[in-house]
């Protein structure tokens, strides 16, 4: 009978050592409570504490965890009402605080975050909580960050899940849309016919002045090709002169041929005349270019003799077809 009652006892007395063990999982930190007071935070691994004496408060995640925030309808500044939603990004850094200093955390952080969300975006206009999330997020994650703080809780992250505004708002925003679109477009051609337009006077503006350097290149070119001529005549007909001078009768029978011979030339040239007969005979011609060249020795060398008659020219066969004037 002792025996049984001895084993009897020290099967009691390790049942209720082993209610002392308390082993805390990774990732979270158990609160000790003595007689309801808070005493110390148990770390994960094998923990004991006095039972009946000692207890396990709160079970308090440690991990980042990520709440939700319901959607709800805003008013921006501009009176628009838009519906958003969102998540909040969390992890507890001090597992006392997060159990003893707020009565419920996750609620507590998502009246929070949707008080302040309403704050942030109703001080802003519909366009600005279009454009400008990522502003959106840093704010509210400086506001509720600051005000869990007393609580253990550090806010990494605060992301604006999604905006939608009103169906007749989208669909004037889509309508401004494509007005901004085509004013860019008319502008765009605007500004393409206008260089264009720039360019073409430039290129018309540089061919006008090539045209008229060329032109002036040309006529710098004809006046000195006549300049040029010129000369060339004067410097024969000086050196016919000084031929005549000294006697030479050949030099002055080539010029005059020469120049009967362009004379006649022109007759061929006139515009007047379809067709011309005209009787000229090389024997003719070189006589005619002999009795001037004696005329012209004689009067160099002096009145020694009678000066000879000149000799006649051919008759005229008859009138010119095709001439203006009366025949030669």
């Amino acid at each position: 009978m002792l025996e049984f009652i001895l084993l009897t006892f020290a099967l009691l007395v390790g049942l209720v050592l082993l209610t002392g063990i308390k082993i805390v999982r990774q990732g979270y930190h158990y609160t000790i409570e003595h007689f309801g007071r808070f005493t110390n935070v148990a770390q994960p691994g094998f923990n004991y504490y006095l039972p009946f004496f000692y207890r396990v408060g709160r079970k308090v995640n440690m991990m980042e965890q990520v709440l939700d925030i319901p959607g709800q309808e805003i008013i921006t500044k501009d009176n628009a009402m838009v519906s958003t939603d969102g998540v909040v990004f969390f992890q507890v850094l001090d597992a006392a605080k997060a159990a003893y200093e707020v009565s419920d955390l996750y609620v507590a952080i998502m009246q929070l975050t949707t008080t302040n969300l309403r704050t942030v975006m109703g001080s802003m206009d519909l366009d600005e909580t279009l454009s400008k999330r990522d502003e959106i997020n840093a704010r509210l994650l400086s506001v509720v960050d600051q005000a869990t703080e007393s609580w253990g809780v550090k806010l990494t992250r605060v992301e604006i899940r999604d905006i939608r505004p009103p169906a007749d708002i989208v669909n004037a925003m889509g309508r401004q849309m494509k007005a901004e679109r085509e004013k860019r477009a008319v502008i765009l051609e605007a500004e393409g016919s206008r260089a264009s337009a720039i360019l073409r006077a430039e290129g018309e503006k540089q061919g006008q002045i090539l045209e008229a350097e060329g032109r002036r290149e040309a006529a710098f070119r004809d006046a000195e090709a006549r300049e040029r001529g010129a000369e060339a005549e004067a410097r024969a007909t000086q050196v016919v002169s000084e031929a005549i001078k000294d006697g030479n009768t050949q030099a002055i029978n080539y010029f005059i041929a020469q120049k009967y011979v362009e004379a006649i030339g022109q007759f061929a040239n006139s515009p007047n005349a379809k067709t011309i007969l005209f009787p000229v005979e090389a024997t003719q011609l070189i006589g005619t270019l002999g009795g001037i060249g004696e005329l012209a020795r004689d009067a160099l060398s002096g009145p020694s003799s009678p000066p000879a008659p000149p000799p006649a020219l051919p008759k005229r066969r008859g009138p010119f077809e095709g001439a203006t004037g009366p025949g030669l």
